[in-house]
């Protein structure tokens, strides 16, 4: 039978490519945008600075669309047209969203308290002048320096009014290829005639009945009616789906631990107890000349889903949101609970439907039958913000054989990791982040600063990883045996949320060269990682 005469009686799967976007208010929804005082804070200084600019003059996006230099910039991606409709989704923010624009004006004017107001004597009497809108939010505080802050209480937050589950919805669609998708982050989403766009929120059920049917499949009709399709996005919704059943998948029966690449961060880690899957960034699958592990190469269930860090390259919806009904326990870092800039993973993802989270402290492990997983002290990369939502892991298999996935971890600080190798020893495999350039603060943190920092001073706060002398002195102090270079983004297929484009001449590709070299020359089995990696080790073989 072919797919396109499939009936609702008809047994049916999700086709590989079947893609979700998650979306906050027409946007492509990332952690910032979740958490109520970043989604405020990113609603007005990011969306409406970039919809206001559109407006103004959408030829100057359009053509900088078109240029290398700006991928990743405050663009929108319609060639300059659509400007009618983005003047809609203006004005349905300023109405939806008045709220929380008034938060963000509260949150000015609490700063503005504190920078005036506390000199060093007793925040008490602050309580009382405290904006309306963020009373019974926040407390005051001073830091041991008598540098006067304040800390919210985010768990009120996502019970207040200021988190709108209503703003949320998906994308469905199918992918096609590597460059079928713009940078995600500075174009809203509108409505398309190759898109199923759906008003749920992400926490919503019905999202893994979807996409369960990657290998369980379900009546077509039923699914259709879960989602209250319409006569008009029918045909569209039909083509999600094929009667063809996809392989089987096939659990790992080694004796000791496979290892897969996925493209970026991502890494599966198998033995014969237990699957781990470490800052899921997955690939569809369609046809292409570049081999890679997708969707289809997960196993049915994830014991344990680790997440290293909170930027949207790491934590990635349309990819957590794909495969939520496969994840039995989600292990994130311990954050710095209610600090603007550090937005609790915990919570974010308790409110999206994930439901066994486990934070895992600095040096703190967790036991398993056949392994365990220990948070390393993660540096740097987050522009020397005071964030504490970052974590390194490393996997310890039961003969004493250590992995540790450091992703963008910059090891600004040798003397750190020098202290951690008294502890734990040396290491057998090292997967270190070396995209060593990255992006300044203000592009990621901008719209949560309360006051423009200076270019110079932007500039040299970047959200970077490792140089070739800062993974030289990690290789250093722990003696690995192999040393694999990841999480540079290389792959085209992650373009549209990393938005990086390297040349030979990249810094990056210049200094993991360099690292490269260095291994060889030191013996040490180096790579690295583009597409997909198959790592086997066992006691008899060691890596193979």
């Amino acid at each position: 039978m072919k797919d396109h005469e499939i009936k609702d009686s008809d047994l049916v799967f999700i086709r590989p490519n079947l893609a979700i976007e998650a979306l906050v208010d027409n946007w492509y929804a990332w952690a910032h945008l979740i958490s109520p005082a970043t989604a405020a804070l990113n609603i007005r200084g990011r969306h409406l600075k970039i919809i206001n600019s559109y407006i103004k003059n959408p030829r100057v996006h359009a053509a900088a669309i078109k240029t290398p230099e700006m991928l990743g910039g405050p663009f929108i991606d319609y060639d300059g047209k659509r400007v009618e409709e983005i003047e809609t989704l203006k004005k349905n923010t300023l109405e939806q969203c008045a709220d929380l624009l008034e938060f963000c004006e509260a949150i000015d004017a609490l700063n503005e308290l504190l920078k005036n107001e506390a000199k060093g004597y007793s925040l008490t009497p602050l309580y009382d002048k405290i904006p309306e809108a963020l009373k019974g939010y926040v407390e005051l505080f001073y830091d041991l320096n008598n540098n006067p802050s304040f800390r919210l209480y985010e768990p009120l937050l996502y019970k207040s009014k200021y988190y709108k589950e209503s703003l949320q919805s998906i994308n469905l669609f199918l992918v096609k290829d590597d460059d079928a998708r713009s940078f995600a982050l500075s174009t809203p989403k509108l409505e398309s005639d190759a898109v199923v766009r759906i008003n749920i929120p992400f926490k919503s059920l019905k999202i893994d009945e979807l996409f369960e049917m990657a290998s369980q499949p379900k009546q077509f009709g039923f699914i259709k009616n879960v989602f209250n399709i319409s006569p008009p996005q029918e045909e569209l919704f039909m083509s999600f789906f094929t009667t063809e059943a996809p392989p089987a998948y096939e659990r790992y029966q080694g004796d000791g631990m496979l290892t897969r690449y996925f493209g970026h961060a991502s890494i599966l880690v198998e033995t014969q107890a237990t699957t781990i899957l470490v800052d899921p960034v997955i690939s569809y699958g369609y046809e292409s000349d570049i081999s890679r592990y997708t969707f289809s190469d997960l196993p049915d269930e994830i014991d344990y889903l680790l997440i290293t860090h909170n930027h949207q390259d790491h934590v990635l919806f349309e990819t957590l949101l794909r495969i939520r009904h496969k994840v039995k326990h989600i292990v994130v870092p311990k954050g710095n609970s209610g600090a603007l800039q550090d937005p609790s993973l915990k919570l974010m993802l308790r409110q999206i439907g994930f439901k066994d989270i486990i934070e895992l402290e600095e040096m703190e492990t967790l036991n398993f039958k056949d392994c365990s997983i220990t948070g390393i002290p993660f540096l740097g990369e987050h522009s020397d913000l005071d964030v504490r939502s970052k974590l390194c892991h490393l996997v310890s298999f039961k003969d004493g054989y250590k992995t540790m996935f450091a992703a963008d971890s910059c090891n600004i600080q040798p003397r750190i990791y020098e202290k951690i190798h008294e502890i734990i020893g040396d290491i057998d495999v090292i997967f270190m982040g070396m995209e060593c350039e990255g992006a300044p603060l203000s592009w990621l943190y901008g719209p949560l600063m309360s006051t423009t920092l200076e270019r110079d001073k932007d500039g040299s706060r970047r959200l970077a990883g490792c140089d070739y002398e800062q993974t030289k002195a990690l290789i250093e102090v722990f003696n690995p045996s192999t040393v694999f270079v990841y999480g540079m983004g290389l792959e085209p297929w992650l373009r549209y949320i990393s938005s990086v484009k390297y040349s030979d001449e990249s810094k990056a590709i210049i200094e993991s060269n360099k690292i490269l070299a260095y291994c060889k020359a030191n013996n040490i089995d180096a790579e690295r990682l583009f597409g997909e990696k198959i790592i086997e080790y066992n006691q008899e073989t060691q890596l193979v």
